[in-house]
């Protein structure tokens, strides 16, 4: 299934998540530029806050998997896909570059949030917490999430997504309380595949729909 825009995929989710958190205290958590696009619908519908958390993947020279990711926030995950000796084994050779590479990725997020009000743990706290993407083509991402929340004393946590692949679904039933996802795809391309219409603004206008409804609805 292909959606004309995120605004529409964005819409059809906010429809299914309103028969049952339309008067509930929720809050919705953007993982991505396009999750903004899906999850502001979401967030107007219910009448909630909406965050934005950036995140960045680590890479190994030579290794086509990321060995870990950090978020904004500076939560740190390592990708699940690699066993603890590996990842022990590669800490030991790369640890100098693994620390350049967080430094370099937390530099050129925090660049990119500026100064702008993008994510408050506070505003979390005691709330539904809706993790919402354009796409997922992998679990990886979920796993940041789940460390970056795990000091927030939250209700549930919902998953919402208008694609993913196999495996991002299966990582959704381990970190989720409850998941809507409108399309499962076995060969996943891109993200952007599935969407006629690119509708992705730029980062500057992306991060004014985010502290534009956390203004209105905090």
């Amino acid at each position: 299934m292909y959606f004309a825009s995120r605004l529409q995929a964005g819409r059809m989710l906010s429809a299914q998540l309103a028969k049952k958190y339309r008067y509930e205290n929720c809050a919705v958590l953007a993982l991505n530029d396009g999750g903004v696009m899906v999850g502001a619908q979401i967030a107007s519908e219910l009448h909630c806050v909406m965050m934005l958390l950036l995140s960045s993947e680590i890479y190994l020279p030579h290794e086509p998997d990321a060995i870990a990711g950090i978020t904004s926030s500076g939560s740190l995950a390592y990708n699940k896909h690699y066993s603890g000796g590996e990842i022990d084994e590669f800490m030991s050779e790369y640890h100098g570059f693994v620390e350049q590479e967080k430094l370099s990725s937390m530099h050129d997020m925090n660049r990119l949030i500026g100064r702008g009000v993008v994510l408050n743990k506070e505003l979390l706290k005691g709330r539904h917490i809706i993790v919402v993407s354009d796409g997922l083509k992998s679990g990886f991402l979920l796993d940041l999430v789940a460390e970056f929340l795990k000091p927030v004393n939250m209700e549930k946590l919902i998953v919402a997504t208008p694609f993913a692949s196999v495996k991002a679904v299966d990582r959704m039933h381990i970190v989720a309380d409850e998941i809507y996802c409108l399309n499962v795809i076995e060969d996943y391309i891109s993200t952007d595949h599935y969407y006629d219409k690119q509708d992705v603004p730029s980062h500057e206008t992306v991060v004014k729909t985010v502290e534009q409804i956390v203004l209105q609805w905090k």
